[in-house]
């Protein structure tokens, strides 16, 4: 019954707001126009259809607020009123009162609010689908003031979520049942997973994590370490309802004529938001998957100008090694015209049946991705791109891959950003240098180094023990057929070989140092002479 008291209050929204007006008057028929005439008589549809869409989605909750913040990215998709005002959605959803804000946060930490904070700003300055964000400043173990951002989530969201994810589930099971491509597409797979991340997103905690672990990773090196800003959190002010991190002091990076006359250079801004992307997802597998305008700033401040900063960790998207292995290789793949390969790998991975010829596939491929090469973002569109692919893999039964959405979302999330940027960004020749270099250090000497590095203290525990289990092996098994006693010889052999191997790599790792050593004295008396 809860479905479908839910399913008729999104039937009278879509009503109320002429949702269904705007859909039939989107066709150029005249006979849907003349529907659309028929049923909007007796409704008030003066407000802008942009606007009423906008209004209608807030009404519906956070899921339909999320699409929502998808689809403003999409202008190359979308008519500009109203991807301006679904814009509106990414961080300027109406707040929730104060008064429940500091409730929350008196509940949580059970303690007043002026124990708590120094200062607390009871105005919002950004509000979400899901969260609102307050500025506040706390004092900290040293008893140094740090000024704070404090994100509070919106209250009674889980029942309102659990709603809506239910009836998407019934109809996702709908789907799979009466539909052709029901099994091949996995609604209910996709459902589960969208059903996870969006429960993940309500506990604060998580989410805290995921920006701790993100921040981590991307101070691995210091290239990208300079490229992107993720704010510290602060963990005895941290509750599943309450998140308390440093405050970034940024300009949100759709303010792009703010961020112009400040002298930042939307070109590099561009490479560098491709580069950040496909660092986070091909050498990390973990990457940040809510990458709209209303998440990702800007900063002016001299020290850090130029750099990216990160908000709103609450979805965070990872991937195996094998996913990411296969990914890289689709892409590289992609990027040098090597259809035959894609299709190769779409085979072996079981994404299509095996009986399918490759040549068939590969042409199917060359067929939608040839026209794009060559040609700046503004005159591509990775959206119509994924269409153009989604028909193909009809034909071909590919079954869709559940993992891979919100990898999907990102890449449409970061495409939009890099057109509004820079719409002469060569996308394709940005990221080809990075995988191909991606892919030389998971097949190189470097990886084989790393992985030895990696296996060292098993070998380690693993050699010493080695002749005494032979040699248990010996004292209480009789070795009474040839085989069996070959197969002891082949052992022993193999430790010896072992044994010299490491031998070896141990005089090489030491010589390689000493080499090392020798050159840098040979340097430094080599300055000192001239």
């Amino acid at each position: 019954m809860r479905r479908l008291f839910r399913g008729i209050f999104i039937v009278w929204i879509a009503l109320r707001f002429g949702l269904d007006q705007l859909v039939l008057t989107s066709f150029q028929k005249p006979w849907l126009t003349v529907i659309a005439r028929i049923v909007s008589v007796g409704r008030n549809l003066k407000a802008p259809r942009g606007q009423r869409l906008r209004e209608a989605l807030e009404s519906l909750g956070p899921i339909f607020v999320k699409f929502g913040q998808v689809l403003s990215t999409r202008r190359d998709l979308l008519p500009l009123d109203i991807a301006d005002e679904l814009a509106r959605l990414q961080d300027r959803v109406p707040p929730f009162d104060s008064r429940i804000a500091v409730e929350s946060i008196e509940r949580a930490f059970k303690k007043p609010l002026a124990e708590i904070f120094t200062s607390f700003d009871h105005k919002p300055i950004a509000s979400a689908s899901v969260a609102q964000v307050h500025f506040a400043t706390i004092t900290d173990k040293q008893g140094r003031s740090r000024d704070v951002a404090v994100k509070v989530l919106r209250p009674n969201m889980l029942p309102v979520i659990d709603k809506d994810l239910s009836l998407m589930h019934m109809m996702a099971g709908w789907l799979e049942k009466l539909s052709a491509d029901g099994k091949r597409l996995k609604p209910r797979e996709v459902v589960s997973e969208f059903d996870k991340h969006l429960h993940d997103e309500l506990d604060l905690i998580r989410e805290a994590s995921s920006a701790a672990q993100l921040k981590r990773n991307m101070s691995l090196h210091k290239t990208e370490k300079d490229l992107v800003m993720i704010p510290d959190m602060y963990w005895d002010y941290c509750h599943p309802e309450v998140m308390v991190m440093q405050r970034m002091k940024g300009v949100p990076i759709n303010q792009t004529q703010v961020l112009h006359d400040a002298g930042v250079d939307f070109k590099k801004l561009a490479r560098d938001g491709v580069t950040i992307f496909f660092t986070q997802v091909f050498r990390d597998g973990f990457f940040h998957a809510d990458m709209h305008p209303g998440n990702i700033q800007v900063s002016l401040e001299p020290e850090t100008f130029g750099r990216y900063i990160l908000l709103d960790f609450g979805i965070i998207g990872s991937l195996t090694a094998v996913d990411k292995e296969y990914l890289a290789q689709n892409f590289t793949a992609f990027f040098r015209r090597d259809y035959k390969r894609v299709a190769e790998l779409h085979i072996e991975s079981g994404w299509v049946p095996k009986a399918t010829r490759v040549d068939e596939l590969e042409s199917a491929i060359r067929a939608v991705c040839e026209p794009y090469f060559d040609r700046p973002l503004k005159e591509i569109s990775l959206g119509l791109v994924l269409m153009r692919l989604f028909q193909t893999s009809r034909r071909f039964h590919v079954e869709i891959q559940p993992q891979l959405v919100l990898l999907q979302k990102t890449l449409l999330n970061i495409e939009g950003l890099g057109r509004d940027l820079d719409p002469d960004l060569d996308l394709w020749n940005t990221a080809k240098p990075f995988l191909e270099k991606w892919m030389l250090e998971q097949i190189g000497p470097q990886k084989l180094l790393e992985e030895l590095k990696n296996q060292a203290p098993q070998y380690a525990k693993l050699l010493p023990e080695l002749p005494a289990l032979l040699a248990n092996y010996l004292k209480h098994k009789s070795a009474d057929t040839y085989q069996e006693a070959q197969i002891l010889k082949g052992l022993l052999r193999e430790q010896q070989r072992t044994n010299k191997l490491l031998q070896r790599l141990m005089y090489a790792g030491f010589g390689f140092i000493v080499g090392l050593i020798v050159m840098q004295l040979v340097s430094r008396m080599h300055m000192f002479v001239f």
